[in-house]
């Protein structure tokens, strides 16, 4: 990989979580910090028994500097609730940590990383499971779920279920809760939420059965 397209040697000497989102902020791998305000690194306890990956942060996110804050972030917390899970107890991150966006009007629209993109940010995603060594690990959304799982998982197909990867004894991949806001009518986003909740309600169980 050309050495302008990897963050790999951005990464520090000693892996934390303290230095990793210190570092993460000098990340040239890719073209992406060029028009982000800021790198989004993951946030949550070390040692989290559940670990979310989204697919990059959002326009809230970028302004202040805190993964799932804006209203896909809303919609996760109000969906961990309904599921019966505590929120303290994810640690929620991106698999691309600079906000990808195209400007329409005076708003800043978010735009799909490529894979290239996804491949030079990995070394940060790889290094957050290597500090947080989740039992359970959540893709959010397709884009998510490509990054962890590889190109054949179809989130359409296999989510809601529960299987073991190299990351994490128990891995599953879901919607991304910004799909759900993304429904075009109140019937639709309800049925959404609801199969995102019954989703995550599986996690749910099996975090009590463990």
């Amino acid at each position: 990989m050309p050495r302008d397209h990897s963050a790999a040697e951005y990464l520090p000497d000693r892996i934390s979580l303290t230095t990793l989102r210190d570092a993460v902020q000098r990340c040239r791998g890719c073209d992406l910090y060029k028009e982000a305000t800021q790198a989004i690194f993951g946030e949550g306890l070390k040692r989290s028994h559940i670990m979310m990956v989204g697919e990059q942060p959002g326009d809230q996110e970028d302004r202040h500097g805190k993964p799932f804050i804006g209203p896909a972030g809303a919609e996760l917390n109000r969906s961990l609730d309904e599921a019966g899970i505590d929120r303290d107890e994810v640690f929620v991150t991106n698999a691309v940590k600079h906000f990808k966006w195209e400007p329409r009007g005076k708003r800043r629209l978010h735009k799909k990383p490529s894979s290239k993109e996804l491949a030079a940010c990995r070394p940060w995603l790889e290094a957050e499971l290597s500090v947080v060594m989740p039992t359970f690990l959540v893709a959010l959304g397709a884009t998510a779920a490509k990054a962890l799982y590889g190109n054949d998982f179809r989130v359409t197909k296999q989510r809601g279920k529960l299987f073991e990867t190299q990351w994490a004894p128990k891995c599953m991949g879901t919607l991304h809760p910004s799909s759900i806001l993304r429904s075009p009518d109140s019937q639709s986003r309800r049925a959404a939420r609801e199969a995102f909740v019954e989703d995550l309600r599986v996690l749910a169980e099996a975090m009590a059965a463990s």
